[in-house]
């Protein structure tokens, strides 16, 4: 089973930031599936399959720093599921996308919560670029995605779906090899 988290935060003023591009690539990979909401979890989930491989995508609701709780939860729910976070991440340039395994926070809060609850960095990350600017952290990851970047943000949701079935179909280091570069139409 595969453990797909979208990192993002609750809420309308959030929808379309930056900060919700793990949101919107799980929304994206939910198609037409309806979500459920697990007061437990603190979560919304719903089940798909991604190349015939049993997935469960979930949408913490306990905004980004608290991320963690809800992943901990899923996973005591599901031991034994492969965990894949997909997050935005300001040191990566929008259009592009790095699949990494057993890496640290560095510097983002809900990736930091997961490692705390969880004990461990040993998991895969799909991580978003959605830099655009000089601007600060805080400032740019609060933004909406602009007229101009909403065919960027397309190719690059679409294209973390395509790395998600390489990932199952054909393993990490595949995924890795083909899908960590600049996207591109």
């Amino acid at each position: 089973m595969l453990l797909v988290v979208g990192l993002g935060n609750p809420g309308k003023q959030y929808s379309k930031t930056r900060h919700n591009v793990g949101w919107m690539v799980v929304d994206a990979i939910a198609q037409k599936n309806e979500w459920s909401e697990s007061k437990k979890a603190q979560a919304d989930y719903c089940h798909t399959e991604i190349n015939n491989e049993e997935t469960e995508l979930l949408k913490p609701t306990t905004f980004m720093n608290n991320s963690g709780v809800s992943v901990a939860y899923a996973l005591k729910k599901h031991p034994k599921a492969k965990l894949v976070v997909i997050h935005d991440d300001i040191d990566i340039p929008l259009g592009e996308m790095k699949i990494q395994i057993n890496r640290s926070a560095a510097g983002h809060n809900g990736i930091k919560s997961i490692i705390e609850h969880l004990g461990t960095q040993n998991f895969i990350r799909f991580r978003i670029g959605i830099k655009t600017t000089d601007a600060t952290a805080t400032d740019e990851v609060l933004k909406n995605f602009s007229k101009a970047d909403e065919k960027t943000l397309s190719l690059v949701i679409n294209s973390a779906k395509l790395a998600l079935e390489s990932l199952v179909k054909d393993g990490l280091e595949k995924a890795m090899t083909n899908f960590n570069k600049k996207i591109s139409g």
